[in-house]
């Protein structure tokens, strides 16, 4: 099905991109579930239709977004080792904080190197790490209501001295995150925002499985139009959101 966008273009979601999806719903029903793993590439390959370098671009956007690590013992989920969150975390630029009735929102960073994709997209070189913001919101129950995931401009990174001094180390608290939402909220407001809205419905006959889900990418452009940023915000869950966008106010209101 083509996929609206705000200018009313289709945005097609990478192969990659949509076995990640799936494969992020399947980690939040067995992230707490002692010795979990994810099945081997070769399995998941078979399951999926696809070659073992697509499974591998999508495991490695699950490891940018800091949802799985992969050891000598194969790939697990990665909420085992996770920071544990503060009790009410500053919300990353132009998102809304946790709704009533809603497990207040987890923040944190992570320094790696970026799928294929996002890696075009911000100019980098192969194997070229950056600084990567995550924001997730759950429900009572642990589902994932939404995830926002910002890939930040390597070169940005290292011109910002708040930015930067994040990358060097070797753990981050919740507390520690102030100086980079600050940082956000000023590029935000003072540069130049498009989003685009993707609506995904996928089946894989295979395993009986539909994967639905909302996703939005945002890209943050300074006043003289270099690429700050890129926010992809995922709601795997959705059933019906209502986006509002207010020129006099920094980011939408998700509802």
């Amino acid at each position: 099905m083509p996929s609206p966008s705000r200018g009313g273009a289709p945005a097609a979601m990478p192969k990659y991109q949509r076995i990640a999806e799936a494969l992020r719903q399947e980690l939040d029903r067995t992230a707490h579930t002692p010795g979990a793993r994810l099945p081997s590439e070769r399995s998941l390959a078979a399951r999926y239709q696809v070659n073992r370098q697509t499974i591998r671009a999508a495991l490695q956007h699950l490891r940018a977004e800091g949802l799985i690590v992969t050891g000598r013992r194969g790939t697990r989920p990665a909420a085992a080792t996770a920071p544990a969150p503060a009790a009410d975390p500053a919300p990353a630029a132009g998102v809304v904080p946790a709704r009533s009735g809603v497990v207040p929102a987890r923040c944190w960073v992570t320094f790696v190197s970026l799928a294929p994709t996002h890696a075009a997209l911000l100019g980098m070189k192969g194997g070229e790490h950056t600084l990567v913001h995550h924001r997730r919101e759950r429900d009572p129950a642990g589902e994932t209501l939404q995830h926002a995931v910002t890939y930040l401009s390597p070169v940005v990174v290292a011109a910002t001295p708040e930015l930067s001094a994040l990358c060097r180390r070797t753990a981050v608290r919740d507390e520690d995150l102030g100086p980079l939402h600050r940082w956000l909220d000023r590029a935000t407001a003072a540069g130049r925002v498009a989003e685009t809205i993707t609506m995904t419905r996928t089946s894989h006959p295979s395993t009986s499985v539909t994967v639905s889900g909302l996703s939005v990418r945002r890209t943050l452009h300074d006043g003289a139009g270099r690429l700050l940023a890129v926010t992809d915000l995922a709601f795997p869950t959705w059933d019906r959101l209502t986006f509002h966008r207010d020129r006099a106010a920094d980011g939408f209101r998700v509802s």
